[in-house]
């Protein structure tokens, strides 16, 4: 029996051990975090994040061989492995600020590491995202000490998606696990890839070296972003020419070298990985020499930002280029449905652009209240969050779908329209609802990529 800590009970952390402790029930899994709250929550039944089927997993393992502490210390001391899955946003200042990986917060973890651990052996594991070679300066900081233990680092990227985490880590596409090219590194990555193989097939968990597993989390999320960029970016060709974004879309997505995924019109991409790992990815370019393939990807990272202004001056230029006064609502704030994670939504920015032109804005989302409020409190202006969605656009010049929540197909338009100012307007981020349908109530239905349905 292995004593596994996770030093992390965020999006990354606390799922994923849910899940190894479901499927190695011979193993004890201790999920720790600096955050109190955080750990109390996930000890209770209202989890600090949701996911759909992620309570029902944890109830399953909780206080057989799941545990959740916030003593830090006592926890690398006990372990024989150790997950890291602490927070690397971006940087805020100094060199490499708006692109470099910030690691403060991995290297304060390695150094308690280095100071607690007390095994004979121990395996640290990256699942946080970090740049290339990053496991290099780990090894580096575990070799500087004294310690009597012997430390592998093993890289061990997560490649959950928000809303889907748990089908994600019970049906993954590919494990990877990346090691060190020597005796105790495939040893260690041995370990780690039987902790899996308890219930994913061998062929899809991949061994690499370290190296490769770290870079191949980054154009992982690099690519899927590529993708939404590359198709809003044909949107807006298609809105200028009366071509229809879904049906280029569907044609395109019938090449079986190209697919169906990721083709979906937005108003942009959002969420804690694709921004952040884009931009980590870029910096990397310019710091190994290579400004054209750094330019390249930061292009993706512009375009997401075009796409969200032009939403915005869509807005604007139908209500006749102001907006002072005006009651704009906004349908969702969760940079994807069917999870509460707001971190780099594209409401964010377009609340931002809102406000600067005096509008009041009223946002609803059925499951990320308090995430949105938090966010919310730091902007300046007439901005509310309104519990039910008919008060939201009670009275309101505009509704702007933003997150492509099931709920928003089923709310009564009908009812809404009567209760709006006039002339109505609807814009869908999303192109999720039936927009035929909300043109024949009366709305103005302003979609991505297609034309407009007005009465004007």
């Amino acid at each position: 029996m292995s004593q596994i800590t996770c030093i992390g009970a965020g999006y990354v952390g606390g799922p994923t051990m849910a899940m190894l402790a479901l499927h190695c029930p011979e193993h004890n899994f201790t999920v720790v975090d600096i955050n109190e709250e955080r750990i109390q929550r996930w000890s209770s039944d209202n989890l600090p994040i949701y996911e759909p089927g992620l309570l029902e997993v944890v109830q399953q393992a909780r206080g057989r061989n799941l545990f959740f502490s916030n003593d830090i210390p006592t926890a690398i001391q006990q372990a024989d492995i150790i997950f890291v899955a602490v927070n690397t946003p971006t940087k805020t200042f100094g060199e490499g600020a708006g692109k470099a990986a910030d690691l403060q917060y991995w290297e304060k973890t390695a150094r308690d590491i280095l100071t607690h651990a007390r095994q004979p052996e121990v395996i640290v594991v990256e699942k946080s995202t970090l740049p290339v070679r990053t496991a290099e300066a780990m090894s580096r900081i575990l070799s500087s000490g004294s310690s009597h233990s012997h430390f592998s680092v093993v890289s061990n990227p997560e490649f959950l998606a928000e809303g889907t985490a748990i089908p994600d880590l019970q049906e993954p596409d590919r494990v990877l696990v990346g090691g060190e090219e020597n005796e105790f590194g495939r040893r260690a990555s041995r370990t780690i890839a039987d902790l899996y193989g308890h219930w994913v097939a061998a062929d899809r968990i991949l061994l690499t070296n370290v190296w490769s597993s770290e870079l191949s989390k980054l154009v992982a999320n690099a690519m899927l972003a590529q993708r939404i960029s590359s198709i809003n970016s044909i949107s807006a060709l298609c809105e200028r020419t009366q071509a229809n974004i879904g049906e280029i879309s569907h044609a395109i997505g019938m090449d079986r070298r190209i697919g169906p995924h990721f083709l979906q019109a937005s108003i942009g991409f959002g969420g804690s990985c694709f921004r952040k790992d884009i931009l980590h990815l870029s910096y990397l370019c310019e710091y190994y020499g290579l400004p054209e393939v750094a330019d390249y990807w930061a292009s993706v990272v512009r375009i997401n930002e075009f796409q969200t202004d032009r939403f915005f001056q869509n807005i604007l230029k139908q209500q006749f280029n102001t907006l002072a006064g005006k009651k704009i609502t906004l349908f969702g704030f969760a940079f994807k449905p069917d999870t509460g994670d707001t971190r780099d939504s594209p409401a964010i920015p377009l609340c931002h652009k809102l406000l600067s032109e005096h509008a009041q804005v009223r946002v609803h989302d059925p499951r990320a209240r308090e995430e949105t409020e938090h966010d919310l409190a730091s902007m300046e202006g007439d901005i509310a969050f309104v519990e039910d969605p008919y008060e939201a656009a009670y009275r309101a010049h505009a509704v702007a779908l933003v997150t492509q929540w099931q709920q928003y197909r089923d709310l009564d338009y009908g009812h809404i329209l009567e209760n709006m100012m006039r002339p109505a307007y609807l814009f869908d981020g999303r192109n999720h609802l039936d927009h035929q349908y909300l043109f024949n109530l009366g709305y103005n239905v302003f979609p991505l990529g297609s034309a407009p349905l007005t009465h004007l």
